[in-house]
Formats: C-alpha cells, structure tokens, sequence
C-alpha cells in the first residue's frame, strides 16, 4: 500500500518539481547533443514553450513526465489518493493543453515529438527514436 503523506511533506513534496531541466529532459538534451544535433530551448515564442527546438529542420520535441501528462504507461495511470478530484482536473487539463499546444504547432508547419518521460531509460531505444525524427 502506498504511503501517505502529511499535507506539509506533500507540499515541500509539490514545491520541488520542476518545469524545465528535469531528468528526462536532460537525458534528451545529452543524447541529441551527442550525436551532433543543436537545437534552442524553451522557445517562449512558441505554444507550450518546447523543451527542444530545431529551428533549421524547423522540428519541435517536448519531453512530458508520464504522471503530470498523463501517459498510458503504469507511471500515467497512476491516480492521486488525497484530494484527487482535484489533480486528476489539472492533469486532464495539461493533456489537453498539450493537444492544443501540438495541434498549433503542426497548423504552422512544424513537426512535433513528444518523448514520455519513461522512454528515456532506455538510452539505445531513445537513440533510434530521435535518429528516425531528426
């Protein structure tokens, strides 16, 4: 069975998680980078601020954590035990923010990526992924 929190751990807990620079992401960044790609981060100029940005080939890949964005996979599936109507709304929220966020994208010509987040343990899978997109 799962652990519960206290309200105070689960809000120290809330406060730590990141936006940006996260561990998937860096794995992405590292590996992109590695096999001689180079791309702009964090495009404020673009619909939902793309993790990776290459310009040139005029690509866009988003890095989305399998809970917050709700993946398929066990980590997705996942459903909040305390106050869940609550996260279980804003998760709904952040999926289908990301469709909007895709769907503008493609509308203006770009091509869109999204890694999950458990994609990126596998490093020589991740690998083929991005060589087949790039």
């Amino acid at each position: 069975m799962a652990d519960i929190l206290t309200a105070e751990q689960r809000k120290v807990c809330m406060q730590a998680v990141r936006d940006r620079d996260t561990t998937p992401e860096m794995r992405v960044r590292r590996l992109a980078h590695s096999m001689g790609y180079r791309y702009a981060l964090h495009a404020k100029s673009l619909p939902g601020k793309p993790d990776l940005v290459f310009v040139s080939r005029r690509k866009i890949i988003f890095v989305h954590g399998c809970f917050w964005h709700k993946h398929k996979c066990r980590h997705g599936r996942i459903s909040p035990v305390t106050n869940s109507d609550y996260w279980n709304g804003k998760r709904d929220k952040s999926k289908e923010r990301d469709r909007e966020h895709i769907k503008s994208l493609r509308k203006d010509g770009w091509e869109v990526l999204v890694i999950w987040e458990c994609w990126t343990r596998d490093t020589d899978s991740l690998r083929g992924r991005l060589e087949a997109f790039l």
